[in-house]
């Protein structure tokens, strides 16, 4: 071997240990970031916005990675985690869902039970009752006979909402009282109550001539003083 050729086997080896030296550099450098950064989680992102105390559902957020050593501590990482969960409070899109965001589905308490009726969409408080919710609920009756009176009552008042539906077609056929022919869209709202409310909400929605809800804020008195839980026109005469 030749001067020449011998410094071209130097050149190709220092080539080749340049060469392994880079690589054990970029090694190196990973195996730092990984160090700093640590595994990798599953997070949950909302794909829009999600309204107070409404019931969630995996079709709601989408699985993104993220570093762990970057997501709190209260981080939602397994969506099963929202089984039987309401959103507490207004849910922005793109935010990460965490723990403080979600509670359980109110449940019924001791004597109550549960019913639902159906709430003209064009009548009832839109878009504003979720679960939750107090509402006061008024119902309206025609006068019995030509001597009589057309009222308005509070029949329960401070009613809890466990639960809102979907907006619902009505077809006018299937219904046999003037109020649900006129109703074109009525939203399932359901009620937790004791047994006595129960049967004047299922009393109402049976022969009132019109099921209404009240909103009632939160944290105000919602008692209904006794001269206000019936109403006629005659009073304002």
């Amino acid at each position: 071997m030749n001067s020449r050729q011998r410094r071209g086997v130097i050149l190709l080896v220092l080539s080749v240990l340049c060469a392994v030296g880079a690589f054990a550099g970029v090694l190196s450098v990973i195996r730092d970031v990984n160090s700093k950064v640590g595994p990798e989680v599953a997070a949950y992102r909302l794909k829009s916005d999600v309204a107070p105390y409404r019931e969630l559902s995996a079709d709601q957020f989408e699985k993104v990675s993220m570093p762990e050593r970057w997501l709190s501590s209260t981080a939602v990482t397994d969506l099963s985690e929202i089984r039987g969960k309401i959103a507490v409070t207004r849910l922005e899109k793109g935010s990460l869902l965490q723990q403080d965001m979600i509670v359980d589905r109110p449940e019924l308490e001791a004597g109550q039970q549960e019913i639902a009726i159906m709430i003209d969409a064009a009548t009832g408080v839109a878009g504003k009752i979720n679960p939750g919710a107090r509402v006061n609920i008024y119902a309206t009756f025609e006068a019995e006979n030509d001597n009589g009176k057309d009222q308005s009552k509070v029949i329960v008042e401070n009613a809890r909402v466990i639960d809102v539906g979907k907006l619902t077609a009505l077809d006018p056929s299937q219904n046999s009282d003037d109020r649900r022919r006129t109703a074109t869209e009525a939203v399932p709202i359901t009620f937790a109550l004791t047994t006595a409310d129960t049967q004047r909400v299922a009393y109402a929605e049976s022969f009132a001539t019109h099921v209404r809800l009240a909103l009632v804020a939160g944290g105000s008195d919602t008692a209904v003083a006794p001269d206000d839980r019936s109403y006629t026109l005659d009073e304002d005469k």
